[in-house]
């Protein structure tokens, strides 16, 4: 009895040692990241119609281009940015509100983050934010991936977005989202409840932000021009059955009709009706993409020219149905800003 009750405290005094090994060890990495990437972390300043207004951003090439959110960059003036001890003035460059991002730019060279891939993230990958909350200096702040999601409160997202457990602060909006390579791999742009975690568009719907700018001078949201709904049973591995198809839209030229099955978009395979979702954000005004159908035992492949998206040619997004509606090739609201 004595030999098993010394096993027993022995155990547990491993096991606690073992639990104190793993947080030094979490820590520390946490703290080379933060040592290591805060250095392209920026605060930004901005006045709108209503006062002056801070926030976070952060350099994503040497260059002095910088990411930040939409509730950051998007409508104010006069910018500013801090980082490495200077202020720099700051213009806009991209403001998009269907993403939720926007973009400024410096004149000097810049330290940048590399781009890492949300798509390889599993939930509960461990993942860091730095930003500036308050009138504070740059803070990391350590969570989890906790979902990838489509929907919030009974609306579509604008394509899937990385839900985190991180609790945000009124300064952090625009912050990079890290994996522990500190790559990032989402920009934050909103909070969710009472602020104790967020919401972050995945790095590589910004990237598609950023590719149009570079082509074509401005952001091409595209669509097709069709609606989508669940079908009563799976055909060719997908349930995402064509209910309408609007006149005079690409999807009508092609030559798409309802009741076809979608089965691919590009390089996206479409298994349900929300995959649209992500197809129809990486889908860009001007540019012709292939779209597989099968209707009735036949598989045929269009190729449809997209054009703008309704939503990017108004200055609100429109409201998205619900789960149980049709789908329209596209996507709409957005959470409410970080603080």
């Amino acid at each position: 009895m004595v030999r098993w009750l010394i096993f027993l405290i022995f155990a547990s005094a491993l096991s606690a040692q073992g639990q104190e090994q793993s947080s030094d060890s979490i820590s520390r990495e946490v703290r080379e990241l933060f040592d290591r990437c805060a250095r392209s972390v920026v605060k930004i300043h901005g006045r709108d119609e209503h006062s002056d207004l801070s926030g976070s951003g952060f350099f994503v090439d040497p260059t002095g281009t910088i990411y930040t959110s939409y509730s950051v960059g998007g409508e104010a003036t006069n910018f500013s940015v801090e980082f490495g001890g200077k202020k720099f003035p700051a213009r806009q460059m991209i403001a998009d509100l269907r993403s939720g991002i926007a973009m400024l730019k410096i004149d000097s060279a810049s330290p940048a983050l590399p781009i890492g891939r949300s798509e390889q993230l599993p939930v509960a990958a461990p993942v860091v934010m730095i930003g500036y909350p308050l009138d504070l200096p740059e803070t990391p702040s350590f969570g989890m991936i906790a979902g990838f999601d489509r929907k919030y409160l009974d609306r579509y997202l604008t394509t899937t977005h990385l839900r985190a457990n991180l609790a945000t602060q009124r300064g952090e909006a625009g912050a990079p989202l890290l994996n522990m390579k500190g790559e990032v791999v989402g920009i934050v742009v909103s909070s969710l409840e009472n602020s104790s975690s967020c919401y972050a568009l995945p790095i590589e719907a910004a990237e598609k932000i950023r590719s149009d700018f570079v082509r074509f001078g401005e952001v091409r949201h595209g669509w097709i021009g069709a609606h989508l709904a669940e079908a009563l049973e799976e055909k060719g591995g997908s349930r995402a059955e064509m209910t309408e198809v609007l006149e005079n839209t690409p999807a009508a030229n092609s030559g798409i009709q309802p009741g076809d099955i979608l089965l691919q978009v590009g390089r996206k395979e479409i298994h349900q009706p929300d995959d649209i979702i992500d197809a129809s954000f990486f889908l860009s005004a001007g540019d012709t993409v292939p779209i597989t159908v099968l209707r009735g035992d036949q598989k045929l492949t269009l190729k449809v020219q997209a054009s703008f998206h309704p939503a990017s040619q108004h200055p609100t997004m429109i409201a998205a149905p619900s789960m149980n509606q049709a789908l329209p090739l596209g996507l709409q609201k957005a959470p409410e800003p970080a603080p």
